[in-house]
């Protein structure tokens, strides 16, 4: 008769805890402001906006020459979606890489204009997968639970900060808190 290991529960846990921070140290996400927060707005086309799709490519590839294989993306207005479409673009050159993108709640894209809809969805088709924080709006609060959600499921963030308080600053703060690496790229 063959003897059973007994395998502590407290093992167990560590085990799991072991392998969560092995997926997160292999894992990025993005943060940063929105259109209408940027100096170009959604002129893309504008020198600036160029000169920050340019910096934030090279930063990826970065992360990604450094082991990072899964990327988390908001999906919102402006960064987010130049994020998504990067790692996208990237993927073709590295098969490897995952883009999830993590909605603060389904109807995120509702009211935004018709051509920023169709880039979203474009974009969602795209994905690798989708984690969706809420099913409907609850207030802003969505929006700082799905970054909460990114920062504790990666161990680098890659932001694009302009200086001022916001969403993007919280986020920057809590990822400093929680240990993580932070890269800043100006916009």
């Amino acid at each position: 008769m063959q003897k059973r290991k007994v395998i502590a529960l407290e093992d167990v846990k560590n085990e799991i805890s072991n392998i969560i921070k092995d997926l997160n140290s292999t894992t990025a996400c993005f943060t940063g402001h929105r259109s209408q927060k940027l100096p170009w707005r959604f002129n893309e086309d504008d020198e600036r906006c160029v000169a920050m799709k340019s910096t934030l490519r090279f930063e990826i590839e970065k992360a990604i020459h450094r082991g990072y294989k899964t990327f988390l993306c908001g999906m919102a207005l402006g960064f987010d979606m130049i994020c998504a479409e990067t790692v996208i673009e990237l993927r073709t050159k590295y098969k490897y890489i995952k883009l999830i993108g993590a909605l603060p709640y389904a109807s995120q894209s509702d009211r935004w204009p018709m051509q920023c809809r169709i880039r979203y969805r474009n974009l969602l088709a795209q994905l690798d997968d989708v984690r969706c924080i809420y099913d409907e709006y609850i207030g802003a609060e969505c929006m700082m639970e799905r970054n909460r959600y990114m920062v504790n499921n990666s161990s680098l963030v890659i932001a694009l900060y302009d200086g001022l308080s916001g969403g993007t600053k919280s986020t920057i703060d809590y990822a400093s808190k929680q240990g993580l690496e932070v890269l800043i790229i100006k916009p």
